[in-house]
């Protein structure tokens, strides 16, 4: 039994009324630690709109709801986290406006990133991508050791992002992850996204 958990991340374009219910279905598939409203290149009224559809369908299935680069907006809107990227708002910004939130933060392949990161205060650290991905443009290729050296070497928990699916994630879990951020590997499951929390539960 491993206390891996799954960290969900949203398709990076959704309509926020028709993914509610997909969401909600997905949630049903077993236990989520959290979901991150990831999207790109939209509106700012467009983030508020959907984090107003789906927030409640996230926290109601007992997940945290973390919006991705923007702390105002996961500040203003009541969710209950935010992740920084390093090009994004700095943790320090972060952590300001979300005081009692959690603040994780993206490290790539970066030990010392990760371990500033560690010591300024991040909830978690987030090292990717560990295999090749079609969501975003991966800006470093992570190696397994670096799990494995984390969780030997740190209490701070460490996500794992970046092509995860149910088929490779025996070894990140075997590593010592955290958790698992996983998009495509759910979402484009061949059975469905609930089939994929039900695997990836089977798995932990």
């Amino acid at each position: 039994m491993s206390d891996c958990r799954l960290y969900l991340i949203s398709p990076p374009r959704i309509a926020p009324t028709d993914f509610a219910g997909v969401l909600k279905d997905t949630l049903k598939g077993g236990d989520v630690a959290s979901f991150q409203l990831r999207l790109k290149d939209i509106s700012d009224d467009e983030i508020r709109r959907a984090t107003d559809i789906l927030r409640p369908v996230v926290q109601g299935a007992g997940a945290a709801f973390i919006i991705n680069d923007r702390p105002d907006l996961a500040a203003e809107l009541g969710c209950d986290g935010v992740h920084v990227g390093q090009d994004d708002a700095s943790y320090a910004e972060a952590r300001a406006a979300l005081p009692n939130g959690i603040v994780g933060v993206t490290c790539h392949d970066s030990r010392h990133l990760a371990m500033e990161a560690g010591e300024a205060g991040a909830d978690y650290v987030a090292f990717g991508a560990f295999f090749p991905t079609q969501t975003k443009e991966p800006k470093s290729r992570a190696e397994i050791e670096l799990l494995q050296w984390w969780s030997q070497m740190m209490v701070v928990p460490c996500v794992a992002i970046g092509g995860i699916t149910v088929a490779n994630a025996p070894a990140l879990v075997e590593a010592g992850a955290d958790f698992l951020a996983v998009a495509a590997g759910v979402w484009e499951h061949a059975d469905g996204p609930q089939a994929a929390v039900k695997a990836f539960n089977a798995l932990f």
